[in-house]
């Protein structure tokens, strides 16, 4: 519990990842964290602003409405939150919203579901104008046992197949509440909703439905590489340059907004 006079906020902020050695803040300071810590000092006059967020992100991720929260002794409008600390950001980091929330809020703590999309290029040609900004194979892919495949991740299993060997989560269980396929010409849109997520999980996941969209492994298959719980099981890690974290859902009632306008950026 902070002391009395010290209030909580917490922000939605977007970022393109390719820049940044991920989200949690390192010694060399090229981080998402780094960043947005420095702007807010600045923008409050404060030597040092701590902020926690719902879902950390590795290089080259990038964050549509991460969630942080944090808290500090200096109280001002939601509006000039944004644009104060907006300010002091790189071109490529921005605060889309900002509210007053109660100190019992927790960015991570209160997050009800965590969500992914991953961005996917079909073409012979690699990227050009949105290198960076979506993953990319060559072959052509089948919705159909893709959608079967993805069937088998719906639920509650153990993910070990999917995670990656310098993981820290203390269980490899976890709920996979929504996986949705979508094309658009030749993107596609692979949309990931579960209670948390493990490291590298979804670029792990990413890996095998490829496999199985361009005919080289079965639908089926998807069921064994589970239920090996070895992630030699599995295909090698995908590209991060498609992966977008969505950000958290939290009950309605806390007042929180559910999306940014670069949601509708996405194909």
């Amino acid at each position: 519990m902070p002391p009395a006079g010290v209030f909580r906020c917490a922000l939605g902020v977007s970022y393109d990842g390719n820049h940044y050695e991920g989200w949690q803040s390192q010694a060399s300071g090229k981080t998402v964290q780094d960043k947005l810590e420095q702007a807010l000092a600045q923008f409050t006059a404060l030597p040092k602003i701590t902020t926690l967020c719902a879902g950390r992100t590795d290089s080259g991720v990038h964050g549509l409405m991460q969630v942080v929260h944090f808290d500090c002794p200096v109280r001002r409008e939601e509006m000039a939150w944004m644009r104060g600390t907006n300010r002091y950001l790189p071109d490529d980091i921005a605060v889309q919203w900002a509210r007053d929330v109660p100190i019992s809020f927790h960015a991570r703590g209160s997050a009800l579901s965590r969500r992914y999309a991953y961005v996917l290029l079909e073409s012979p040609v690699r990227p050009s104008v949105d290198a960076g900004k979506v993953g990319w194979v060559f072959r052509p892919m089948q919705l159909e046992p893709m959608q079967r495949a993805a069937q088998a991740l719906l639920g509650e299993h153990d993910f070990t197949s999917f995670r990656a060997s310098q993981c820290q989560a203390h269980s490899p269980v976890k709920n996979l509440m929504r996986v949705d396929i979508s094309r658009r010409g030749a993107y596609w849109r692979f949309e990931f909703e579960a209670s948390a997520f493990l490291h590298h999980m979804i670029r792990n996941i990413m890996g095998c439905l490829i496999a199985v969209g361009t005919g080289q492994r079965p639908s089926s298959w998807m069921t064994e590489v589970i239920a090996a719980r070895s992630r030699d099981a599995a295909a090698p890690t995908f590209s991060p340059d498609g992966l977008y974290f969505l950000g958290p859902t939290y009950d309605p009632a806390i007042g929180l907004p559910n999306r940014t306008p670069s949601f509708d950026w996405l194909p």
